[in-house]
Parts: C-alpha cells; structure tokens; sequence
C-alpha cells in the first residue's frame, strides 16, 4: 500500500508514467469510465476547498466510483474531539481510498501511519499541497512539451503559499530552470526553500516589481494572498492587492508566456486577462481532474 504525502513521494520517473496515463485519459475518457466500479474515494476535508475536494469528487465519479465524506470539520467527528488517527481508521472501514485536506501541517501523515488504505494528501496548513503540484505539472508538460528548460516566476504570497512550496520542490529535480521570486519582502519564499536552491545549484532571483522580470519568463505562476494564513488584518489589508496582473502588465510579457494560477483568485489577476490565449489557469483545473483520476488508480493497483 502506498500514500502521496509530498510530490516527491513520486520518482521522475514515477511521474512520467503518471502523466503519461493522465494524457491518455484526457484523450481517451471512455477507456476509463467503469475502472472504479465498486470503489469507494472518502473525502476528509477539514477545511474549505472548491476545486481540490470537488475535482477528486469528479475524478472517482469519472472513473465510475463512488464518493462519501465531508466538507468542514464542522460536520465531522472532529467538532466531537475525535482525533484524525481515529477517524482514518473509522474511515478505513468504510473506504478504498482517502482524500483529506487539513488545516495543521502533518495531520495526513498521522492518518497514513494509522490507515489500512491509501491516504492522499490534499494540503495540510501552508505545507504541502501535492495533488495541486502534480496538476501544475501535468500543464506545464502538456502545453510546453516538456518539464525543464524553462524560467518560471512565482509571484504573490511566496511565504505561506503551499502550493509554491511544493512546485519548487517538484522543479528542482528536474534539468535547466531558473526561479524568479517576486513578492514583497513580507511574502519572501522561506529560507529553507533558498537553502535547497543553493545547495543543488539552481539559479533564483527574488524581486519585488512583477513588471521588471516579465519579459524574462517562460512561465507565471500567480498566487492570491491568504486571509486565512495571516494573523492580524492589518497586514494582511495592506498587501492583499500587491499584485494585480492586468493586460498593460501581459503586454510586457512573450507571446509564448503562460500563466498559471493554482485557484481561488480574488483579484491578483484581471478578468480581462482570461481572454488572452496565455491565460491557462482553466485549463490546469482540467488538468486537475485527470492527473488526480491516474493518482487514483495508481494508488489503487488498477493501472
């Protein structure tokens, strides 16, 4: 039995095989439809999510599975002080596979070491987030070809922004990428992220104006400051709009550029940008739905 706690739970090589199955299921969906029949995904979200719990919900229903669970901890077990290695083993009884999101970072490791199924992590504090890095992968490979050889800005909250953290750990391993940092100085990327960076050699640059570096990218990938990772209202009022992308700033950027954005927006990019053929956040959460489909089967034996 196997879990994905971090993206690099997965080899390189891992990954390929997975992204491989996830292409031919966007090419060939009805090949795919009965592969769960008789399957139980539990959905343990502990938090709110749209996207994540929703397209794991769309993932094993498209397979031809079924979906039980719940969407705040509010309506769980948990608001009874049941503790999470409880309620995975609950869960277990229940279930061929879990999907839990979890305010405290580490909470879905607990559940692993404790589950007689798989256990995916789908984010857990301002930690890790890997299903969501495995889509931005998935996009990145789909629409550019290929993973490397590229120059990627991530831009925004850099220093509570899970989905950062996982990316940049994900690209490191693989060949010719260079990192632009861009945030303010509250919202730098952790030191323990340029550490690693420096260790293995790999070029990053942080700046704080998006329009100076704009033109150097191949790839943008937007992130919306976190109300909910802040801890007074004051900082967090003073740089929720920091960052706004907007058409005079994409006019700056290649022809070739693409921007990504791990979703919910609120307003880091203009709706005006959505139009633009770069804009290729509503594809990623297509993405989404097939990369979390091949997990599923992956961690299931059926592929």
């Amino acid at each position: 039995m196997r879990h994905l706690m971090s993206p690099l739970d997965f080899t390189v090589e891992e990954l390929d095989r997975l992204f491989d199955l996830a292409n031919d299921i966007e090419r060939n969906p009805e090949k795919y439809a009965h592969a769960c029949d008789g399957r139980i995904l539990a959905t343990c979200f502990y938090e709110p999510s749209t996207r994540t719990r929703l397209s794991f919900e769309s993932a094993m229903t498209r397979l031809g599975g079924q979906v039980i669970g719940f969407s705040d901890a509010a309506s769980s077990s948990a608001s009874k002080g049941e503790s999470v290695s409880d309620t995975i083993r609950i869960i277990s009884c229940y279930a061929d596979i879990c999907a839990m999101r979890h305010p405290k970072e580490g909470a879905p490791m607990v559940a692993a070491e404790k589950s007689s199924i798989p256990v995916i992590n789908a984010g857990d504090g301002g930690h890790q987030h890997p299903t969501q890095t495995l889509t931005d992968l998935l996009t990145i490979r789909s629409l550019r070809g290929t993973l490397g050889g590229f120059t990627i800005g991530l831009c925004g909250d850099l220093k509570f922004g899970r989905t950062v953290h996982s990316l940049i750990h994900a690209l490191a391993r693989y060949r010719d990428i260079r990192f632009l940092f861009i945030s303010p100085e509250e919202l730098r990327v952790p030191d323990y992220i340029t550490d690693l960076l420096k260790k293995k050699g790999i070029p990053y640059e942080e700046v704080i104006r998006l329009e100076d570096v704009i033109a150097d990218l191949d790839l943008l990938y937007m992130t919306r400051v976190q109300k909910e990772r802040f801890f007074n209202e004051e900082d967090y009022v003073r740089l929720k709009d920091f960052y706004i992308l907007d058409m005079a700033k994409l006019s700056l950027a290649r022809e070739d550029m693409l921007v990504l954005h791990p979703l919910p927006r609120v307003n880091e990019i203009s709706v005006e940008v959505d139009a633009d053929p770069r804009a290729a956040y509503f594809k990623q959460a297509q993405y989404g739905v097939y990369v979390r489909m091949a997990l599923i089967l992956t961690l299931l034996g059926l592929a």
